[in-house]
């Protein structure tokens, strides 16, 4: 009979045992579920009308994650507003390029209000510029209107430790400005004409987008930022305030209601492995910096 009862208590322990681990795979697989809804946007299409908000933070470079989810954002009905929140130096003049063209998309059929944070100048003013509707805190630094394009001349140091480069190349104007050799008249000319090129884009942005003339932004456009109110005075952006006022603007002026969701716009990681995310942690802040990352045009401000 002994035998009988422990056998009863190790069948019935048997059972609570798998019952338990039934109920974990079912909690597992509603899990999955909800995560693979939410990458699909299923819970913002439940949601229906939202307030789209989109965050611009750090240097400006080129992001084809960020883009992606920019074009997904494009081709969402439900989303009947946008806030874009800036809080950037600027970039690369393609990153910023990118943002801009990517926003204005979006802006084709709802209405953009940008938000600015401590710092929003040069690629970070440039992509406010793709908003309908322009905010700023009274102390935020924008402005920098314009494009730089840096090298440097190491051949005296060199000289001095012994060191003399030697570089072979097919015309005078191949690798200019190289920081191994004098930059010439004509190398520098050559690189004026690309600065010049740039400037003149990044002027005509702001000329459309603000309603105002070439020359108007030009007398503005000498590379030096402006807080808040000062941009205000200048017609740089629109009103000083943040998130309240953003909101104010798009019931008052677009009939978004101000019960509608503000939902973060959803950004798509791409899958990595341990090693890859380690590298891009500690390891990766150690043997990269982002200077590395700006090559080419930049649209960039910093003291």
């Amino acid at each position: 009979m002994a035998l009988d009862a422990d056998f009863i208590l190790d069948r019935r322990r048997l059972k609570k045992s798998i019952l338990r681990w039934r109920v974990l795979a079912g909690v597992a697989v509603v899990v999955a579920i909800v995560v693979g809804l939410a990458r699909t946007g299923f819970f913002a299409t439940a949601v229906g009308p939202y307030i789209a908000e989109v965050t611009v933070e750090g240097v400006i470079a080129t992001d084809p994650v960020f883009l992606s989810a920019l074009d997904r954002l494009e081709d969402d009905d439900n989303a009947v507003g946008v806030i874009v929140h800036i809080d950037s130096p600027g970039g690369t003049m393609v990153g910023g390029e990118e943002l801009y063209e990517s926003l204005r998309r979006i802006g084709q059929t709802r209405p953009i209000v940008a938000e600015m944070g401590t710092v929003a100048a040069s690629g970070g003013y440039m992509t406010a510029i793709a908003a309908d509707h322009i905010l700023a805190h009274r102390g935020t630094i924008t402005g920098s209107i314009g494009v730089i394009f840096q090298s440097m001349n190491v051949t005296g140091a060199l000289e001095k430790i012994g060191v003399e480069p030697v570089t072979v190349k097919s015309a005078p104007l191949k690798a200019a400005p190289n920081p191994f050799e004098p930059t010439t008249d004509e190398a520098r000319d050559v690189m004026k004409g690309l600065i010049s090129d740039m400037f003149n884009v990044f002027v005509s942005m702001v000329a459309e987008r603000r309603d105002m003339t070439v020359e108007q932004v030009k007398a503005l456009a000498d590379g030096r930022v402006y807080t808040g109110q000062q941009a205000v005075a200048n017609g740089l952006i629109d009103a000083i305030g943040g998130r309240r006022e953003a909101l104010q603007w798009l019931e008052e002026e677009k009939g978004i209601s101000a019960d509608t969701p503000v939902i973060p716009m959803e950004i798509e990681e791409p899958e990595s492995s341990v090693l890859v995310d380690l590298f891009k942690g500690s390891i990766g802040n150690v043997l990269s910096s982002e200077g590395l990352k700006l090559d080419g045009l930049l649209t960039v401000w910093h003291p």
